[in-house]
């Protein structure tokens, strides 16, 4: 069984997020005094006095006569939260007293037969905390409790008195990924829609307008017996364009889940084309030593063959640092193709992990050695002598030889065509080191 849920809810900045990182122990979730910067539930682990259970944060509930365009779909997503939890900690601000909004929360959690807990937060200074609770009775939730998610005052009890409500027969293993997928790309190119497409569930809200995902969303399926760890991740800009405090802490999340990924998923938008930044973050995942997967999406808006095969062109060109990415031509919207991803996941990460033989690759050198080609300069004359595999994902394959400084960028171009010729390393980068080794 999975382990028990925790929904943490209540309306725009009451400090959600800061209570989420302090009962995690960790500062996974974006803080940030601006409203509405937690929008898509996000999942984090935790652990108290042996129990494990998952906390999840939620965007704030607004009033149904909000006017952002967002509340609708993040009122949506927490009551979700609502729905999958065991318990629920419902969070108000004391500093601020009881507002509509609250309200609005409270009739939702009502309607529900779970435990709540309902959290007065930034109760600061605990000799004057008892005047910020009263007027919380009035929402019809139960005794109102003081906490200071800052500073951590009242939490312990808090923790105490959840896992004492939590299923006794849930099973605290951890659910262990055999791979992790990042999915990356542009803002408002389809990535949130690939996610919900992918898991066959509406798990991260999906918008037209960039931006609309803040966190990296982790998400768990299982593909044919594998267990596949999909993050949505915030759409990542050029630097230069990324102003916000909340917009940069999304970057960050994004190059951090990049750095976990064994996979990176790129998703381009095929009706705009190819663009610097998508080359850049294909260089980014590249530099992280990622497998890569190119992924052509709203394929179904280019009708014309002229403009496919210039998208082709203009991909190839943009790309001849990773030709050996593959590419697939997909639309989340409407399914084309889609069922093919995992698939090529699954066989980039098997390129990513590989082991070559050290008898297999002296073999190759021997061919290559018959061929003749090689780099001479000033009477010295290069001779790859031996080579072995050093390092997995990405693979790693050092050669021995009389004079390393011969080596330069076009001879290493034509080893490595040589080495994706000879061995099935499609969907990975790969790093060459070259020794010096007397003959």
């Amino acid at each position: 069984m999975p382990k028990p849920i925790v929904a943490i809810v209540g309306r725009p900045n009451v400090g959600k997020s800061t209570l989420v990182n302090r009962l995690a122990e960790a500062r996974e979730a974006i803080v940030h005094e601006s409203r509405g910067v937690t929008r898509d539930r996000s999942y984090h682990t935790t652990d108290w006095n042996g129990r494990s259970f998952v906390l999840v944060d939620t965007g704030g509930i607004e009033s149904v006569k909000s006017t952002d365009i967002f509340a609708p779909h993040i009122r949506e997503q927490a009551i979700a939260a609502c729905d999958e939890a065991d318990a629920i900690i419902f969070v108000v601000d004391g500093s601020v007293g009881v507002t509509d909004e609250d309200e609005e929360v409270a009739r939702i959690l009502r309607k529900g037969d779970k435990p709540v807990f309902l959290m007065v937060n930034k109760c600061d200074d605990p000799s004057s905390e008892d005047e910020k609770l009263w007027e919380f009775y009035s929402l019809g939730i139960g005794e109102p409790r003081p906490l200071s998610a800052l500073h951590g005052h009242g939490t312990g009890d808090l923790l105490d008195d959840i896992v004492a409500v939590l299923p006794e027969d849930a099973v605290d293993d951890d659910l262990v990924e055999d791979l992790s997928v990042a999915i990356i790309g542009r803002p408002n190119v389809g990535k949130s829609s690939l996610t919900n497409r992918l898991l066959g569930a509406n798990r991260s809200i999906v918008s037209d307008i960039a931006g609309t995902t803040r966190d990296a969303i982790d998400s768990f399926v299982d593909h044919n017996g594998t267990i596949i760890k999909l993050v949505d991740t915030a759409g990542i800009r050029k630097t230069n364009q990324v102003h916000e405090d909340v917009e940069y802490y999304s970057y960050v999340r994004g190059l951090m889940a990049m750095d976990k990924a064994d996979v990176c998923l790129l998703v381009i938008d095929s009706s705009i084309g190819v663009t610097e930044q998508d080359q850049k973050l294909a260089n980014m995942a590249v530099d992280r030593g990622c497998a890569l997967v190119l992924l052509l999406n709203k394929w179904d808006l280019i009708d014309d063959a002229q403009k496919q095969e210039e998208l082709k062109m203009s991909l190839a060109q943009r790309m001849a640092f990773a030709p050996w990415a593959p590419t697939l031509n997909i639309s989340a919207l409407t399914g084309r193709a889609v069922g093919k991803v995992f698939d090529a996941c699954l066989a980039a990460a098997a390129a990513h992990s590989r082991v070559i033989k050290t008898s297999e690759l002296n073999d190759f050198l021997a061919g290559l050695r018959e061929s003749g080609h090689t780099v001479s300069d000033k009477g010295r004359r290069l001779k790859l002598m031996y080579a072995t595999q050093t390092g997995t994902e990405p693979p790693v394959l050092t050669f021995f030889c009389n004079f390393p400084d011969l080596v330069d960028d076009n001879f290493e171009r034509y080893l490595e065509n040589r080495i994706r010729e000879r061995f099935d390393l499609v969907g990975t980068p790969i790093r060459l080191r070259f020794r010096k080794k007397s003959e």
